[in-house]
């Protein structure tokens, strides 16, 4: 690079830090600050991948190629139960003390499944089916094992007071992302008819970009910087390296709290698309524009929680969200109760706005108090212990329903109530059959997980009433802001707000040290 002196002219050539999958020994703020910044990029490539291979499309997919219920069950468990290779992985991430090599190597390998899947959108059959679940699986367990790396990674790179501004930012591209291309997804899937050769062409242009942005993702993780781990203090045996997690009385409470509201949830929303299209009759367009209203919502309450989080505490932030989207899976039944079909999409859109919002909180807090739990320096264990119950608890429950769609289709529940009265009489019926089963099932499990949540503790946690006031004044603040054009363009801004926001905490909280230190 040539540098030109005012004085002077004079060159010389600064050589580039060539990138390397190697761990660093230290990390100046340089280094880190570029680390950062790319996690933040990576998230657009990686989410453009999630995006057209995974959750609707993926079912969807599944659909085009003859799924059934048992199938679509063992297709939405196969991400979780994969994240049981995550022991394995405990082992070789402590042993080979590799991260960055770990993760880049398994992605590289694992995101190639994504050109096999995109071949067999020509095929179907039982044979195209078990070759597209093989695919699957092993794109799911190398992502699991790679996974184990990266969460370790990320918490010895991203400081303790900007782990909610980081992955919150990050977490907005992702949603961007998603919701972009689920509209080009949604578009293209509603101009093609179902069963057609288009139709197949649109699911393998799908998966072949999907494959192209994983690999591109990959390099973008080659080029992040990874501080090197503590030298290993001996052999290290899996039962002692999960017994401290598993020792530690907090940490265990969130363990339960984690067990109980995977299964809740993924008792019902992996088949929120099964659902809609053959109990509901709806397109799978109409699936796929349901998810962007969700996405649309997740990135608008983001900068909201990200905030909440980093000032309060994340068990705060859980406290608000978890109820209501549990209350918005229980109320999916009364889709099935309305009898115009322009209310239910109404309803569907309305319910999915607030899923978006609302899990938008708890997947951001989950993972942090989950990382803010674990100790700086061993945070593989813990981080591995979390997963592993997330995997157990979450890949049981789809299966389970998957085994359990024909019972409960062979079944009614009728409610009706009756109100009397001098001017007439008013009577409501409510009808449960097949999938509404689901939705009150994963609503009772959801209230248990809420009150194992009250049993953990997290330092700088408020009440629920005092949370709740935060978000009515942070959200009355964003309507007030809303109303001009420069109100606009900074609800849009979320980036670069949510940068604003954490150096603006941190200069606070440098001041407050310093005050301390003089009185002192």
């Amino acid at each position: 690079m040539l540098i030109v002196d005012g004085n002077s002219r004079r060159s010389r050539d600064v050589a580039p830090a060539p990138m390397t999958l190697d761990p660093q020994a230290e990390l100046t703020d340089s280094d880190r600050e570029r680390g950062l910044r790319l996690l933040v990029i990576e998230a657009g490539f990686s989410g453009g991948a999630a995006a057209l291979t995974s959750g609707v499309i993926l079912t969807a997919f599944a659909l085009h190629l003859g799924a059934s219920n048992v199938m679509v069950g063992i297709l939405a468990a196969m991400p979780f139960l994969a994240q049981l290779l995550q022991l394995p992985a405990i082992q070789l991430v402590e042993r080979w003390r590799r991260r960055k090599r770990i993760a880049v190597l398994s992605s590289l390998i694992g995101r190639t499944m994504l050109a096999v899947m995109a071949a067999l959108a020509f095929f179907s059959g039982t044979a195209a089916l078990l070759i597209f679940l093989a695919a699957q699986m092993l794109l799911c367990g190398l992502g699991a094992v790679g996974g184990c790396a990266w969460n370790a990674w990320m918490r010895d790179l991203a400081p303790d007071d900007r782990l909610g501004d980081v992955f919150a930012r990050r977490t907005v591209w992702l949603t961007a992302i998603s919701l972009i291309l689920g509209l080009a997804a949604a578009l293209a899937l509603d101009w093609t008819q179902a069963g057609s050769f288009a139709r197949d062409m649109v699911f393998a242009a799908m998966f072949a970009t999907g494959c192209l942005t994983g690999l591109i993702s990959a390099r973008i993780v080659a080029m992040m910087p990874e501080p090197r781990m503590p030298p290993a203090p001996g052999p290290i045996a899996l039962r002692a390296l999960l017994s401290q997690p598993l020792g530690d009385p907090n940490f265990r409470r969130l363990l339960v709290f984690v067990a109980s509201w995977q299964f809740a949830i993924n008792l019902a929303t992996p088949f929120f698309t099964v659902f809609i299209v053959r109990q509901l009759h709806f397109a799978v367009s109409f699936v796929l524009l349901l998810s962007v209203a969700s996405q649309l919502a997740n990135i608008l309450a983001l900068r909201l929680w990200g905030r909440l989080s980093d000032r309060f505490a994340n068990k705060s932030v859980l406290a608000v969200c978890a109820p209501a989207y549990i209350l918005a899976i229980v109320a999916m039944i009364g889709a099935s109760q309305l009898g115009d079909r322009g209310a239910v999409k109404w309803w569907l859109i309305g319910l999915h706005l607030v899923m978006g919002a609302t899990i938008a909180g708890v997947t951001l807090a989950s993972t942090n108090i989950a990382l803010k739990l674990s100790p700086k320096g061993s945070a593989t264990a813990y981080v591995a212990a979390n997963a592993m119950t997330t995997a157990i608890a979450a890949g049981i429950a789809p299966i389970l329903g998957g085994l359990l769609a024909q019972f409960f289709a062979a079944r009614q529940f009728e409610l009706l109530a009756r109100w009397r009265s001098p001017n007439g009489i008013f009577t409501l019926p409510i009808t449960l059959t097949a999938w509404d089963f689901y939705f009150l099932l994963a609503g009772l499990i959801g209230i248990y997980a809420i009150h194992r949540l009250s049993l953990v503790r997290e330092t700088g946690e408020i009440e629920r009433r005092a949370m709740v006031g935060q978000v009515l004044n942070e959200t009355r603040r964003s309507i007030r802001n809303i109303s001009s054009v420069a109100g606009l363009r900074a609800a849009t801004d979320l980036p670069g707000t949510l940068l604003r926001d954490a150096r603006t905490r941190i200069r606070l909280k440098r001041a407050q040290a310093a005050r301390a230190a003089r009185m002192r």
